[in-house]
């Protein structure tokens, strides 16, 4: 949280007034203030706070100064605690609406999709199309096995790709997503295929990195060996 990193800064140099160190920058003390003045403009534009800059300069110069200040230390405490609950009830808001509205747009998706030629649905949801069948063997669960894959959201956003990066991926088949422990199984090594993966054997409400929470994903795998067969 942005207050968080604003109070954990330590003002160990003078402060000059704004029109000062926007214009002179010759001592050490006016560059190193300067410095910190950018350090903390930038984390506030990042975090898209909403201050008052006379009222947090007042602050810096009072509180550096050892001055009395506008409000104890209890009463700053219980203010920020207010303001992060406000913001994390915020945040969560904004990630249930676009839960919902993600959910509802994976669900039309997925009824369009199963009805595609050479669509196949399983029984808990997923969905898949053989590109390539390969003559190998079929991993189990607990194998290791290497794969090239891309993955994307239903906007066609590449999230993630071991052909951009040109290097397989090896990883255990019970150390991912459900619809890939399932869906992984289903193909002899050297095979491709399509997998549309319902949020419920993906990332689900939480999502994960660049993925929204309750996207349904597409992705393009290829079993390129079993490394570990049981």
């Amino acid at each position: 949280m942005i207050l968080f990193r604003l109070y954990g800064l330590v003002l160990t140099v003078v402060i000059f007034s704004a029109n000062t160190w926007a214009t002179e920058l010759n001592t050490e003390q006016q560059k190193l203030g300067y410095i910190i003045g950018m350090d903390i403009g930038k984390s506030l534009r990042q975090q898209g706070a909403e201050v008052d800059l006379d009222t947090l300069m007042e602050a810096i110069r009072t509180t550096y100064r050892g001055e009395e200040q506008a409000m104890t230390d209890e009463e700053a405490a219980a203010l920020r605690q207010a303001y992060i609950q406000k913001m994390q009830a915020a945040q969560q808001a904004e990630t249930s609406a676009a839960g919902e509205k993600n959910l509802a747009e994976g669900q039309k998706y997925l009824a369009e999709n199963k009805t595609n030629e050479g669509v196949t649905t399983t029984d808990t949801g997923l969905q898949y199309k053989v590109m390539t069948m390969g003559d190998g063997a079929k991993p189990a669960a607990t194998d290791t096995v290497k794969v090239h894959y891309r993955g994307t959201l239903l906007d066609g956003t590449e999230f993630d790709s071991s052909y951009a990066r040109n290097e397989p991926i090896s990883f255990a088949l019970n150390r991912v997503i459900a619809g890939w422990t399932e869906g992984v199984q289903l193909m002899p090594v050297g095979s491709k295929f399509m997998f549309y993966i319902p949020p419920g054997l993906g990332y689900g409400e939480g999502g994960g990195g660049p993925i929204p929470p309750n996207s349904t994903l597409i992705f393009e795998v290829e079993l390129l060996a079993i490394e570990d067969p049981q």
